[in-house]
């Protein structure tokens, strides 16, 4: 199957394939929608939040609204995956239990789902029909795929329900030591937190700290710190009436000018897009 990419244009729904040879991952790494990343072949190294942990063929990640991550495994490029972004309102639409169905989805930032062969089965052909329905575009497509992934979802909270979420080892001890630097931040964002001050609190060098915090994240420290303040930020546009000047120094930015180049680098939007509905 040749890649494609589906998007709505509402913000509210998008598919995407790909069978990749090379290492690739979108520049927004939050979005307003539950990411659903099911790896078809290969194995991914996912950072998610303030956790680095290994994924493999098979398994389902689902990650909730408005939390960051990244694959990062540049050295291990082949994969083939399909990503699902659905809006809680196309959940809600279906049925008025949606919440009680969806239970783990809303009590975890992120599921990693490994499902037993029986459950993977089902997952791949829910999979694969979404795949073609994405493909052939016959009347109704959309809605039809809505309904095939409200199943997978289904399938994978039926699976959390049942079974203990058994914790992922980090990958390395280097890694464990920057994700304690990836939490700090999580936590003190609106600080000034020049690398090299969070080196020394966390005793590495500047360099240390600066090369494997992008191999741990798939980040660079700068595009981190920037990407945490922005998400907080656009929750702030979202959720308050509070002036731009105000959340771009309660976000850490000295500048508001700083502050709105910025924002739109990390979203591709201006601050006052999401003000659009107020």
């Amino acid at each position: 199957m040749e890649d494609f990419q589906f998007d709505n244009g509402k913000g509210s729904f998008s598919v995407s394939y790909r069978k990749a040879l090379s290492h690739n991952m979108p520049v927004n790494h939050f979005h307003s929608t539950y990411e659903i990343f099911y790896l078809m072949s290969g194995k991914r190294t996912f950072f998610i939040k303030d956790r680095t942990m290994i994924i493999e063929e098979g398994d389902v990640v689902i990650i909730s609204p408005n939390i960051l991550h990244r694959t990062t495994n540049t050295e291990m490029p082949k994969h083939e995956r399909l990503i699902v972004n659905i809006h809680e309102s196309q959940m809600s639409s279906m049925n008025d239990a949606y919440r009680d169905i969806f239970q783990p989805l809303f009590e975890h930032a992120y599921l990693i789902i490994k499902c037993p062969l029986q459950d993977k089965l089902a997952i791949e052909s829910v999979a694969q029909s979404i795949m073609q329905e994405m493909q052939e575009k016959r009347p109704g497509f959309e809605m039809f795929a809505q309904t095939l992934v409200l199943q997978l979802l289904i399938i994978c909270c039926r699976h959390v329900k049942q079974n203990a979420i058994e914790p992922l080892d980090t990958p390395s001890p280097m890694y464990e030591r920057i994700l304690e630097v990836v939490r700090y931040m999580n936590t003190h964002y609106m600080q000034d937190l020049p690398l090299h001050l969070l080196a020394e609190k966390f005793y590495v060098s500047p360099y240390y700290l600066s090369r494997f915090f992008k191999e741990a994240t798939g980040f660079t420290f700068v595009e981190y710190l920037n990407s945490v303040r922005i998400k907080e930020a656009k929750k702030l546009l979202e959720q308050t009436s509070l002036k731009v000047s105000l959340i771009a120094r309660k976000v850490g930015f000295g500048s508001v000018t700083h502050f709105g180049r910025v924002f739109k680098l990390v979203t591709g939007h201006a601050p006052l897009y999401y003000r659009k509905d107020k």
